[in-house]
């Protein structure tokens, strides 16, 4: 363990009594600015596997704001805890004072287990804080920039497959109608293509299929894992990670595989498995960075259309993946990863200005 935590620039163990807070702050790199990730909530079994978890997600979020092309790092916090049952505003106030400690080196906000109220809370302590309610200066729904990106990273795949961007060319399959994939289902049927889809809620299909019936595309639902099957061009997972493993792969059908869930792969070699197989991947951290998009630019002050534009820069980036995993015969994770390193490599002169562990001259919010 001692071997990965070196691998990163700072880890910060928080204990507070008084609230019940255990957590640990994970700053992975910091060459792009401000270390950036969320704040995860979960009843960890012990602290080695909450460090684990936060050691790994740190060091993507490196590669996910080199790859967005923001000014930040990569960071991330968890909370060990039941996020029913252990909550609290003393507790999220407590942990909103270790993040002010950092003197910005890490900001953070909601994810799995949290939400933005609970961060209202955090914000009395620190202005680390981003992702928070319209209402306290936050930029709200992150799933609209999120969604969007995915349409972009689906245009690229298009542009990539057939030399079209035109999404009706396509019919696409996709896991898990949340926020993101209910959003992006309505897109593409909004285009004219034909779209499977499931979820675990069928108040969702319900709902995709009556919107369906005032758009141009058609839908069709099917059954929880009758989804990896399906004869459909695209396979797009917005629900859950690791699901391209080694059963899913022998059963899609699919010319590629874009969409909006983190850690898609189960393991880094099923990128190269799809690559055998001769379905484009495009990377998760890649495609769904428009949420990510979005709490960077929070700090600048909350402009929608703003952040909106600025995810166009997916495409641009996917495409240029595509293009270094044909010529340098690389899985596009591999390609992925590689673009990233080499922008951090590219600005780490450049990148000066936060040598000195200085707050952003740009946060403005307050």
């Amino acid at each position: 363990m001692f071997e990965k935590i070196s691998q990163h620039e700072q880890v910060v163990f928080c204990n507070d009594p008084a609230s019940g807070l255990k957590a640990i702050i994970a700053i992975h790199n910091t060459t792009l600015g401000p270390a950036l990730g969320g704040c995860r909530m979960r009843p960890y079994k012990s602290t080695d596997e909450a460090l684990e978890d936060v050691l790994r997600l740190s060091r993507g979020m490196t590669y996910k704001c080199a790859g967005a092309d923001v000014d930040f790092g990569g960071g991330k916090s968890v909370i060990i805890g039941d996020p029913t049952t252990d909550k609290s505003p003393a507790l999220f106030r407590a942990f909103g004072q270790f993040v002010d400690s950092l003197n910005g080196r890490f900001y953070t906000g909601t994810d799995m287990g949290t939400t933005p109220s609970d961060f209202v809370h955090a914000l009395k302590e620190t202005e680390c804080i981003v992702g928070v309610p319209d209402e306290y200066g936050g930029s709200g729904d992150s799933s609209v920039p999120t969604a969007q990106g995915v349409i972009y990273g689906l245009r690229a795949t298009l542009q990539s497959l057939l030399g079209t961007e035109d999404l009706s060319e396509m019919s696409y399959s996709i896991q898990g109608l949340g926020k993101v994939g209910y959003k992006v289902a309505e897109q593409l049927i909004a285009a004219g293509a034909r779209v499977y889809v499931t979820d675990i809620n069928p108040q969702a299909e319900k709902s995709i299929v009556e919107r369906a019936e005032l758009l141009p595309g058609s839908v069709v639902v099917v059954e929880g894992n009758e989804i990896y099957g399906v004869d459909a061009d695209i396979f797009v997972p917005c629900a859950l990670g690791g699901v391209v493993n080694d059963e899913t792969i022998d059963r899609l059908k699919v010319k590629a595989v874009v969409g909006s869930a983190n850690n898609q792969l189960l393991e880094d070699k099923h990128g190269i498995y799809l690559q055998q197989k001769g379905i484009l991947y495009g990377p998760d951290y890649i495609v769904n960075a428009g949420g990510l998009i979005q709490v960077a630019d929070e700090l600048y002050g909350p402009n929608k259309a703003r952040v909106l534009n600025q995810t166009k820069a997916i495409y641009d980036s996917l495409l240029e993946i595509y293009k270094q995993s044909r010529e340098l015969n690389l899985s596009t994770m591999e390609a992925a990863n590689r673009f990233c390193e080499d922008r951090i490599e590219q600005r780490k002169k450049r990148n000066s200005f936060f040598s000195h562990h200085k707050r952003p001259k740009w946060s403005v919010r307050h």
